[in-house]
This record gives C-alpha cells, sequence and structure tokens, in this order.
C-alpha cells in the first residue's frame, strides 16, 4: 500500500521528535544522522531521505529549537516596565527545564557561526527577539517608566545584558543561582528605569525576594 501524505508527515513529526531528544542530551555537538536514527530506531538510510546531508539535519534542528522556543510558555506582566521584566527572565535558565534549553541555544551557536546562512537565520531570530523586546520598552517609555531614547538601542543593550548572563550562569552555576540571576537583572532595569519608576511598588527592585520561577514551563528563550 503506498505512503499517505498523513503518513509522511507523521513520519516527519517523529523524525522531529527524534531530533529534539538527541539535542536535549547532546546538544548540537551530538547531532549526527546515526544518533538522530538510534533514537528514532531506524537507519541512517531512511534519514537521508530527509537530510541529504548534515547541513540539512543542523538546519532542521534550528527550526525545531525555534518553534520550542515559540511555543512555550511565557511569564504573564502588565504593561511597562513589569512586562521588559517578564520578557528578560523568560531567557534567563532560571529553572531546569530552563537551562537545559539554554545549553542547546549555546550549543547552536558553533555550528550556525560556521555557515553564513545559518548565521543568518541565527542574526534573524535575535533580531526578531530584540524587536519584541524594543516594543516593551517603548511602551515603558510612554508609561513614564523609562527615560526617553531610543528604544532600539535600550532593546539591544537589554538582550545583550541577558544573554550574557546566560553564558555566565550556564558555565557557573554555583556563583549565579536563580536567585541572584533575578537580583543580576532586576539591578540592571533599575539602573534604566526613570527616578519616578525607581520609587514605584512596581519597579524591579521592589519584587526582591518573590519566586523567580512561577508556576508552569519557563525555558530560557
Amino acid at each position: 500500500m503506498p505512503r499517505t501524505k498523513g503518513d509522511h508527515e507523521a513520519r516527519r513529526r517523529d523524525v522531529s521528535e527524534a531530533v529534539w531528544r538527541v539535542l536535549a542530551a547532546h546538544g548540537f555537538g551530538g547531532l549526527t544522522l546515526r544518533a538522530v536514527a538510534t533514537e528514532l530506531g531506524a537507519t541512517t538510510g531512511l534519514l537521508t531521505h530527509y537530510f541529504p546531508a548534515k547541513r540539512d539535519l543542523v538546519a532542521h534542528a534550528l527550526d525545531v529549537l525555534e518553534q520550542r522556543s515559540a511555543s512555550r510558555p511565557r511569564r504573564a506582566a502588565g504593561p511597562g516596565l513589569p512586562a521588559v521584566r517578564a520578557a528578560l527572565l523568560d531567557i534567563l535558565p532560571l529553572t531546569a527545564e530552563a537551562t537545559d534549553a539554554n545549553r542547546i541555544w549555546v550549543s547552536s551557536w558553533d555550528v550556525a557561526l560556521a555557515d553564513p546562512a545559518l548565521s543568518g537565520d541565527h542574526a534573524r531570530r535575535y533580531a526578531q527577539s530584540r524587536g519584541k523586546l524594543r516594543d516593551l520598552v517603548a511602551t515603558a517609555q510612554e508609561l513614564g517608566e523609562l527615560p526617553a531614547g531610543d528604544p532600539e538601542l535600550i532593546a539591544a543593550g537589554a538582550q545583550s545584558f541577558a544573554l550574557g548572563l546566560v553564558v555566565q550562569a550556564l558555565f557557573a552555576p554555583a556563583s549565579f543561582p536563580p536567585q541572584r540571576q533575578v537580583e543580576l537583572l532586576d539591578d540592571y532595569l533599575a539602573s534604566l528605569a526613570s527616578p519616578r519608576a525607581a520609587m514605584s511598588p512596581a519597579s524591579p527592585s521592589s519584587s526582591r525576594g518573590e519566586d523567580p520561577a512561577p508556576p508552569g514551563r519557563h525555558p530560557g528563550r
């Protein structure tokens, strides 16, 4: 009996799940056709129908990672500075799951940098995230919670701060536990905030001591 389109799509979903499990266990450094085939319980020959070359597998893995990141739950927060804070908290490795997701992201940087097309895709992903953060910053400025200035530059600085903190926390988790990460982020945001926002009960510095990982799944990106 010939395979139907549904069969093909179901098999592709199975392949994507296997790719994700390999990434979760070994990162991009351990992503090979053989590893995915073993996880899938199939032959490497079958996988070559989907990924004729290693680059095709890597590109698909990056797409899977992006889809997983886009579909995860996010922190809810009101408009303005609380929304900026929530978006940055969603980046940080504050839970075991978020730490695993961030490890996968960081492991993807090497393979992406080695290929101009993949590097361009990564740049697009980070630019898209930065654009969303820019809009949140602009709203906080309209509310008087952040001072006037180019929201694009403020968003770029905030994203860079958060990603740098991710790297610090992954390499030195004992020095950067979740609560310490939250404290550093709140200090950073307080340095950006206008005097009125810094004195407000809703300001970042007033929220210290809160549980940095609210109920639910909050991967880091």
